[in-house]
């Protein structure tokens, strides 16, 4: 593929096709039609230039105060927006705030009511209803720190996400083994199972593991979704993984991309389900995989404290329906044991009250 020399624009292969998208930093990221230079594709990169402008370069002295727009630049010009936010998440907030901030640029933030963010919710699907409520709720929570508001909208406002499905799909034993068999070890696409597998990371975290992670034989993490810092041990198979790796040493992270430098979310995430695909496993993901050590080790019988600790999950009900879905199998199997025990001594019974009525009869 030639070098893309348009800023904010990377472009990758998939299946012999070229991908092109728009990422700048702190937005969303954007699909570009098109190949460069065409004139379509031009266009839409144009205005995502446009539309695209960093918090940095929004001036407070450009709105009117009071407004929701003054709000928006003032959050995004905060610590809280700055530093306390995942990249991933403040990536997904600045990209609605933006959406916000155009269409009720220059109303009052003191009149913002409850009714006017259940309008604002209302009518889109469930996942972008909860990203929006979770990005207004950040703003307006925000707000009586710069004396824009005294009550909070939101509050008693909720998003659920109906339950249609499991999730991502976790592997299962049989896959594990078929892309191993596939995936031999000294390969990046061994380590990266194997990195994912045994640390039952998210993809955000085994990305930025590296050499200098490993400390007095644990692998030490600070996780970039929930600033949880756990030290985990080593498994076995994860470590001769990264032994057979002769480049692991030579770089900050394990994994790096065939240019030698780290992968990206998004980079990562398109190069592993193609190397899935190879090993014709179409339809897992990385992700599936932290699902996976998380129900090995439910059904090692390890407690919601202990697979927490490797999760790095704040409360116990997020991973209870791990542990829920193991405990459910195995108390299935015990009532059908005593039904099967209790169904015996029935028939026993029977047929031993059968065997004294045919004797009776006989002696009759």
């Amino acid at each position: 593929m030639a070098k893309i020399r348009l800023r904010f624009v990377q472009g990758f292969m998939a299946n012999g096709k070229p991908y092109y998208y728009f990422r700048r930093p702190g937005c969303a990221r954007l699909k570009l039609p098109g190949l460069p230079g065409s004139e379509g594709f031009m266009a839409a990169y144009q205005a995502a230039l446009e539309a695209s402008a960093p918090p940095s370069d929004i001036g407070a002295s450009r709105v009117a105060p009071g407004t929701i727009a003054a709000l928006v630049v003032m959050f995004a010009n905060s610590s809280t927006f700055k530093y306390e936010l995942a990249a991933d998440t403040k990536r997904t907030m600045w990209a609605i705030l933006q959406r916000f901030r155009n269409e009720h640029s220059n109303k009052r933030v003191a009149l913002l009511k409850r009714e006017h963010v259940l309008a604002i919710l209302e009518g889109r699907p469930p996942f972008a209803r909860r990203n929006w409520l979770h990005a207004i709720r950040h703003l307006v929570r925000f707000a009586p720190s710069v004396n824009m508001l005294t009550d909070d909208p939101t509050r008693d406002v909720k998003a659920r996400i109906p339950r249609k499905g499991e999730g991502y799909r976790p592997w299962g034993e049989e896959q594990i083994a078929a892309f191993r068999a596939h995936h031999k070890v000294g390969t990046r696409s061994r380590l990266a199972i194997e990195l994912l597998l045994n640390t039952a990371q998210r993809r955000s975290d085994v990305i930025r593991m590296g050499p200098q992670h490993i400390r007095n034989g644990r692998l030490h993490v600070r996780q970039q979704k929930t600033g949880a810092s756990l030290r985990l041990p080593i498994f076995p198979e994860l470590q001769a993984a990264i032994d057979a790796m002769p480049s692991a040493g030579r770089h900050l992270t394990f994994l790096v991309t065939s240019s030698g430098k780290p992968f990206s979310p998004d980079g990562f995430t398109n190069w592993f389900r193609s190397v899935c695909s190879e090993a014709g496993l179409r339809g897992f993901s990385a992700h599936g995989l932290r699902k996976a050590n998380l129900t090995r080790l439910a059904q090692a019988g390890c407690s919601v404290h202990e697979i927490a600790a490797w999760s790095g999950h704040k409360t116990l009900a997020e991973i209870a329906h791990y542990t829920a879905s193991v405990e459910q199998e195995a108390l299935a199997e015990a009532a059908m044991a005593k039904a099967r025990t209790k169904l015996s001594k029935a028939v026993g019974h029977f047929d031993k009250s059968r065997k004294k009525a045919n004797a009776n009869n006989g002696r009759n």
